[in-house]
């Protein structure tokens, strides 16, 4: 009794078998989300400015982004009908596998089958069955850089080496494909493209292009395309899918609704073969794609379900409109940013709905890098900026140019006024 009152409201010492996910901290540590969640936990709650996002991939809340009405009418319609409640096969429905196979082949010269596209929740999850389809011992993946973090991520996660090559900024953050050869070795398995690039807004050439799919067919490595942002061009540079050097090289295309029709939250994407000689069948390297879906979440069903007419009905005013919006805030931005001194944009955006610019501490003071600018500009402005240091580009920022252009106005006076303020005199 007595020993037990001497050890009344003392810890006890258990052991337990359970604890910390080493791989999945490392990969998450990767991610934009949570490197702009530290950025914003900056932003003075009290503050007498709105909050400004310049910072994240995800125009949908803004007036001038909304999806079409035809896309919202599909998605009713497919929940009404009541033929959307069932579990999907692994793959996806069929007819949506269709429409999408027809969608893509449009711009191709291949006719591709439903038997070529895999359905996914999103181009998140396409990247995650991809990089895990190819995890092995003691294999590599080539990534760009700059790139998506998600990538990055992935890798980590399932084990995979990384190799990054560099996009050149000064030749429209085009690859290096020289760099590319000197990293490649028998255990390379695959270099991924992202066109139109996130983040550099960058549109790719159909010659260069053409220069990659020769290398990597030389390289004996696989293309990964991801094409989230396909179509969403306004420059000079016309949007070309690499599928159409499929029969130089077997092409993985990652794409989805997300961008194009702007519902990222819909979570539609998909895994696109375009392999005309089989080389991916015969390495069994779809095998392992359908073995991973068998394994894993379906995108919704009544998502599915809505795609055929989706696809099918929605209209090129909406589109065009979307790409006016997108060119004219693009040029606001780039002109906004030849006014700031420590801040240069060596490309002007043609794609996607971002750019990156490079930032010059020595214009600045009480400055230390890239994340500490993108800090004290939400503490001090309420502007949220993605820090280039997490897409592999130290002291550079990701600027994006996706929001209501009044906005888009207000806070790059925001940026420019937070320069100013912190530069030499």
């Amino acid at each position: 009794m007595e020993k037990e009152k001497e050890n009344a409201g003392k810890p006890l010492e258990e052991k337990w078998h359970f604890g910390h996910n080493k791989a999945a901290a490392a990969a998450g540590s990767r991610s934009i989300r949570g490197t702009l969640s530290k950025v914003i936990a900056s932003v003075e709650e009290t503050g007498p400015r709105p909050l400004i996002q310049l910072g994240h991939g995800d125009p949908s809340p803004f007036p001038s982004f909304r999806t079409t009405p035809i896309a919202e009418d599909a998605i009713l319609e497919a929940v009404k009908s009541a033929q959307y409640n069932h579990y999907s096969p692994s793959s996806g429905l069929l007819p949506a596998r269709r429409a999408v196979a027809e969608y893509l082949s449009k711009d191709i010269p291949y006719k591709l089958s439903s038997d070529d596209i895999f359905l996914t929740a999103g181009c998140a999850q396409a990247i995650d069955i991809v990089i895990a389809a190819l995890a092995r011992p003691d294999a590599n993946i080539l990534l760009p850089r700059p790139g998506f973090p998600l990538y990055d991520a992935r890798c980590t996660f399932y084990n995979v080496e990384m190799r990054h090559f560099d996009l050149i900024p000064e030749q429209g953050w085009e690859l290096d494909l020289d760099q590319v050869e000197k990293l490649t070795d028998e255990n390379t398995v695959a270099i991924v493209l992202i066109n139109p690039n996130n983040p550099s807004g960058s549109v790719l050439k159909y010659q260069h292009m053409e220069e990659i799919a020769k290398t990597a067919r030389k390289l004996g490595i696989m293309v990964i395309s991801d094409e989230a942002y396909g179509h969403l061009t306004f420059g000079s540079n016309p949007f070309i899918p690499m599928g159409v050097f499929g029969d130089v090289v077997p092409i993985l295309t990652l794409g989805s609704i997300s961008k194009r029709w702007v519902v990222p939250g819909w979570r539609l994407g998909w895994i696109a073969m375009t392999d005309p000689k089989g080389i991916l069948s015969e390495t069994k390297v779809i095998d392992s794609i359908r073995s991973i879906l068998d394994i894993t979440i379906n995108p919704v069903t009544f998502i599915q379900g809505a795609i055929p007419q989706i696809i099918e009905k929605t209209k090129d005013d909406f589109f065009n409109n979307i790409i006016h919006v997108l060119r004219g805030a693009a040029e606001l931005c780039y002109n906004k940013i030849k006014d700031i001194k420590c801040i240069t944009c060596p490309h002007k955006p043609e794609g996607s709905m971002f750019v990156m610019v490079k930032l010059n501490l020595s214009y600045l003071v009480d400055i230390s890098d890239d994340v500490d600018f993108c800090i004290k500009l939400a503490k001090e402005d309420s502007v949220i900026i993605c820090p280039g240091s997490v897409l592999e580009m130290k002291n550079w920022l990701r600027i994006t140019f996706a929001i209501e252009p009044a906005s888009l106005e207000v806070g790059l006076e925001r940026l420019k006024s937070f320069c100013e303020r912190h530069g030499k005199n």
